[in-house]
């Protein structure tokens, strides 16, 4: 099985669920907002998506990443909006035979994600202020736009 999602608001809890009978491995990823971002305190992140693309390229990459490492579920689930700190922005939930291809699948998952599928995180500070957190094409241009502005 293969579910990927893009959700405005906080991921649903994690539920353990009996895994398909080949299954040796499963491995449950949460990324989560730090404390800090780029050496800067911050409240919160803000990630922004480009709307329906980052959901296709999120479903062609778990396609991708089943198929080359012979996962049997893949199940990814990403935020959008602002999320605080301490919270997940994504989860990642791998099936595999042994561990070990589920260990690489995830590894190259999560690097993918961030380099392929269009979603940006602007690192919010505690006054509200907003600054580019990775580099992204036009990120510096926004970036007075969205400096002390909140998003909408």
């Amino acid at each position: 099985m293969i579910r990927v999602a893009v959700l405005d608001g906080p991921l649903p809890v994690f539920e353990e669920r009996p895994a398909p009978g080949g299954c040796g491995s499963e491995i449950v990823f949460h990324g989560r907002v730090r404390d800090t971002e780029k050496q800067r305190p911050i409240a919160a992140l803000f990630y922004e998506h480009y709307e329906g693309m980052a959901q296709r390229e999120l479903q062609r990459l778990a396609e991708q990443t089943a198929e080359r490492f012979a996962l049997l579920d893949l199940i990814c689930l990403h935020r959008v909006g602002d999320v605080p700190v301490g919270e997940s922005s994504v989860r990642v939930v791998l099936r595999s035979k042994h561990r070990a291809e589920g260990i690489e699948a995830l590894a190259w998952f999560v690097r993918e994600l961030k380099r392929r599928v269009p979603i940006w995180k602007w690192g919010v500070t505690p006054t509200g202020e907003r600054f580019p957190s990775t580099h992204c094409e036009g990120c510096a241009a926004a970036e007075s736009e969205h400096h002390s502005h909140p998003p909408g």
